[in-house]
């Protein structure tokens, strides 16, 4: 299992509609092939600031199996536009 970590800034004022799509698009990424569990968490220090933690079964399944779906089209429509800067995303196993 791998576990992908990206930190989101969130553009400022716009953490309430974040947080209203993010839950549509949990559905999405929680029925894609590898999936395992996710988490994403508000930074108490910072208002505009989050960690999302995502297990996967392999790399593969990320960075593949989901970046390269239809489904991530959705996910990507639903949230990109509300980071400031675009976030990096790393794994860890």
């Amino acid at each position: 299992m791998i576990l992908e970590v990206a930190v989101l800034n969130v553009k400022e004022g716009l953490s309430n509609d974040f947080e209203d799509n993010f839950k549509k698009a949990e559905i999405i990424i929680s029925s894609m092939k590898g999936y395992v569990s996710h988490q994403l968490k508000r930074c108490i220090e910072e208002d505009n600031k989050y960690i999302l933690l995502v297990n996967w079964e392999t790399i593969e399944d990320h960075e593949i199996g989901f970046r390269k779906s239809d489904e991530y089209q959705e996910w990507k429509a639903l949230l990109h536009h509300f980071y400031e800067p675009f976030p990096t995303v790393e794994h860890y196993k």
